[in-house]
């Protein structure tokens, strides 16, 4: 077992790259990624980092060279022979073959493209622009590094011993919670915290613990580069960006209503009818719901991402039972900023009503809240994203089920919101 306070404290190297593998992102990056390649692989597009914790400046917690030196070595990272090999082989939802070779090809040839870096008010100004198809893959990485870096400069002004104390409180919380899980009979738990993890360490330790502790009740990951160096089945299907980017090609507000369906109906028919979990909240779920064609209802399931969780569970119910579907043959997927208690009372809550997932997220692999040997905050998680802000000359909307969470200028969040309403949209705090 990795001593991490002891490798965090011997902090002597050049470079510790923060990212080693391209596969060390998200599932649903390639296979929307393999998406976008068949569809939309010329559309420009921008995707730049958001601090939404803006009380913390990450400008003055990261240096810069720091910054520039993890970014500038993930762009010299290609995928390796054995990873295409494991990306062509690999059965995933049980299904063989998900990847095309021409894709995979394509994939071989591969680098992240050109960056923009600058400094405005305290914040870093980072930015991925050009063809949707070879920006895509910077999202996780972004976030990922500037997360990592974060962190590595509270780490740097602990002794051996503060770290050793860091650590252990950190991973005794962890197994608490995790035994919690497992009283409470929860299954459908996955790993979703790559983007805002602690470190790759501690996200490998976070996991297999899980794993351990869990048994069948844990369902996967969603890092790519875990599941394949671990035998652990890959977790994910699409985001946000799709219906974002497809919106900006709308050029009606009929267009742009259907563009929410339009991009699904595409994604079906690429992937044969698998791979069906919609994400109703970029532009409101209940819009989206109320608006459906009636074979959205045939879907799997859905992932609930920024609504109230009950709230939202419900309303699904709702919508399946008078589209004449049984919902206890659905799935719900949860994914907001989840901890222990609320997946515990959403499990009792919806327990025999309909089947629960949990994509437990950055306080799976990065709460190190109340473990700080001095007391100190600046290792709590911040809330901290990459969008897609500019796609085909137009700017970039998400609407979300939260009031806190939009992003986009707010003259075209408004026209948005002329288009798709405000009905169950509400105000949520945001923590990660």
């Amino acid at each position: 077992m990795l001593d991490l306070a002891t490798r965090a404290h011997n902090h002597s190297y050049r470079i510790d790259p923060v990212l080693r593998s391209l596969l060390d992102t998200d599932f649903y990056k390639f296979l929307m990624l393999q998406f976008i390649w068949l569809h939309y692989r010329e559309v420009p597009v921008t995707f730049s980092l958001i601090n939404r914790t803006t009380a913390v400046r990450l400008a003055d917690a990261i240096p810069e060279s720091d910054l520039r030196a993890q970014l500038d070595h993930a762009r010299t990272l290609r995928f390796t022979k054995s990873e295409l090999i494991w990306l062509a082989g690999n059965t995933f939802y049980g299904q063989s073959g998900m990847f095309r070779p021409d894709f995979l090809a394509w994939l071989a040839s591969y680098q992240l493209p050109p960056y923009h870096l600058a400094v405005k008010d305290g914040q870093y100004e980072l930015t991925f622009s050009g063809p949707w198809a070879e920006i895509t893959l910077w999202e996780i990485p972004a976030v990922a590094i500037a997360n990592t870096l974060r962190n590595r400069q509270g780490l740097q002004r602990l002794s051996r011993f503060e770290l050793d104390v860091l650590y252990s409180q950190a991973k005794t919380n962890l197994w608490r919670n995790l035994l919690q899980l497992r009283e409470a009979e929860l299954s459908g738990l996955a790993d979703f915290g790559t983007r805002r993890r602690h470190d790759y360490l501690y996200h490998e330790w976070a996991v297999l613990a899980a794993r351990d502790v869990l048994g069948p009740a844990f369902s996967g990951t969603s890092n790519v580069l875990l599941a394949m160096r671990h035998d652990i089945e890959a977790i994910g299907t699409n985001g946000h960006e799709l219906p974002m980017v497809v919106a900006t090609l709308a050029r009606t507000p009929e267009d742009l209503r259907a563009s929410q369906y339009e991009v699904l109906a595409r994604w079906q028919e690429t992937y044969g009818g698998h791979l069906l979990i919609s994400l109703p909240d970029t532009f409101g779920t209940t819009q989206f719901l109320a608006g459906a064609p009636d074979w959205v209802a045939d879907w799997t399931g859905l992932r609930i991402d920024s609504k109230d969780p009950i709230a939202g569970g419900e309303e699904a119910i709702t919508w399946w039972s008078m589209r004449g579907r049984d919902p206890r043959s659905k799935l719900i997927l949860f994914s907001d900023g989840l901890d222990t208690p609320t997946m515990v009372a959403l499990h009792r809550h919806f327990n025999g009503r309909v089947r629960t997932g949990f994509g437990w997220g950055t306080l799976l692999t990065n709460d190190f809240r109340g473990c700080h040997p001095r007391g100190a905050d600046d290792l709590d998680p911040i809330s901290l994203i990459c969008k897609v802000t500019e796609a085909n000359g137009r700017p970039a909307v998400k609407l979300s089920d939260n009031e806190a969470k939009p992003t986009g200028p707010p003259d075209e969040i408004e026209r948005y919101r002329k288009v798709f309403g405000r009905s169950g949209v509400a105000h949520r705090a945001v923590l990660v």
